[in-house]
């Protein structure tokens, strides 16, 4: 079986060799050490991290500018009637400084501060409920700007604001409500954003152990197809040599060899898709099972790939016959033409229900139909109790 890696992401195919695998493998660990162990840097957020932050600075502004006028529009309603007139031009105010937090969430710190000192100013003269116009509107945006912005810039500005609360309410009543709401919001922002880079961490981690772990069935299967490709090329070359040895032609030996060679050892020269000869390789796979399998056919080029996937898809119905038959005797046939090969596995077992079978038994359907399909090619299984089975591979597909 030809194993292909790519150099540089351009290029023809290389065939994978014993120095390649060793390659393969110290990449391998090197990768896993070096992905799973090394730590995040904690001044780039991760994605998590990020996408919080994102929406904080996008949504902080409007909950803002749509909760003061919400508040707004009690207080208006909160005021004696004589004070209506000024009530509205506050709310106006309010309402220009409520398009600033839309439009602008981070350019909108000055019309914010300059709402808050405006209706905290006037409370006095305004009367009936616009007290409490005034400590909302501090509060909410005092609490909102701690998600907006670090403590350099809140904590001075809410010292003033609170300052500018306490001189015109005459009383220091709303300080601790002040402190102890900003102090909640600010720690439920470092919480969650916490939370977010903890996600991130573990996101990251798990991402690495997946790479590892991908990297680690990529080494395992490169061997395997390494360990399949020396089968079918070197080995099955020695037992061809060995059984028609007085009757081959040693020009034809030698090209054997030096293609068999090229494989093995990943010759950038050798044409990727070099053909192997399927019918010797089902051959010497039939002679190390434990059942009297008579081969018929002739020769049958195809790719290297492909005559690893048919050899093995093979093998396994020939594994099927052994163990479930009820029969020691099988037929494999070869048959190819210039269009591709079709090899049929048969025998006069007991057969079986394909519709019947489990669907968590996986030799047919991941090691017959799915490596096949895996080349380009198909599967058909046909059988029925008492009839025998039939396995029809046939490459290419159609």
């Amino acid at each position: 079986m030809r194993t292909a890696a790519r150099c540089g992401g351009a290029g023809p195919a290389r065939r994978v060799g014993p120095a390649a695998v060793v390659a393969v493998d110290r990449r391998v660990r090197v990768s896993r050490m070096v992905r799973v162990t090394a730590p995040a840097r904690p001044d780039v957020p991760g994605r998590i991290e990020a996408e919080f932050d994102a929406a904080v600075r996008r949504f902080t502004g409007p909950v803002r500018g749509v909760g003061v006028v919400l508040i707004g529009v009690f207080g208006v309603l909160s005021l004696p009637a004589d004070r209506l007139p000024e009530g509205f031009a506050l709310l106006g105010l309010t309402l220009v400084g409520a398009v600033a937090d839309v439009a602008s969430p981070r350019a909108a710190l000055v019309p914010a501060v300059v709402r808050v000192v405006a209706v905290c100013a006037v409370q006095g003269r305004l009367g009936g409920g616009a007290d409490q116009w005034a400590l909302n509107v501090l509060t909410t945006t005092a609490i909102t700007l701690q998600w907006q912005w670090s403590p350099r810039v809140t904590v001075p500005i809410t010292a003033a604001l609170v300052a500018v609360q306490v001189f015109a309410a005459g009383s220091g009543g709303a300080v601790p409500r002040v402190v102890v709401e900003c102090a909640c919001a600010r720690l439920a922002f470092l919480l969650v954003r916490r939370s977010t880079r903890r996600i991130d961490a573990l996101s990251a981690r798990r991402g690495a152990l997946e790479r590892a772990e991908a990297l680690a069935l990529d080494r395992r299967r490169r061997e395997r197809e390494y360990l399949a490709l020396l089968h079918d090329t070197a080995s099955a070359t020695f037992l061809m040599v060995a059984t028609h040895g007085g009757d081959l032609d040693p020009a034809a030996v030698a090209g054997y060899a030096r293609r068999d060679l090229a494989a093995l050892t990943g010759d950038p020269c050798a044409p990727h898709d070099h053909p192997i000869d399927v019918a010797t390789s089902l051959r010497a796979m039939a002679d190390g099972v434990a059942l009297d399998v008579r081969v018929d056919g002739g020769d049958a080029l195809v790719p290297a790939f492909v005559a690893l996937a048919l050899t093995r898809a093979a093998r396994e119905a020939l594994t099927n016959v052994e163990r479930h038959a009820g029969t020691g005797a099988a037929t494999l046939s070869v048959r190819g033409d210039g269009d591709g090969v079709e090899v049929t596995v048969r025998d006069a077992g007991r057969g079986f229900d394909p519709a019947g079978v489990s669907g968590h038994r996986r030799g047919i359907r991941e090691s017959v139909v799915g490596r096949m399909a895996a080349v380009g090619g198909t599967a058909d299984v046909t059988s029925a109790a008492g009839r025998g089975t039939t396995v029809r591979l046939r490459w290419p597909d159609g």
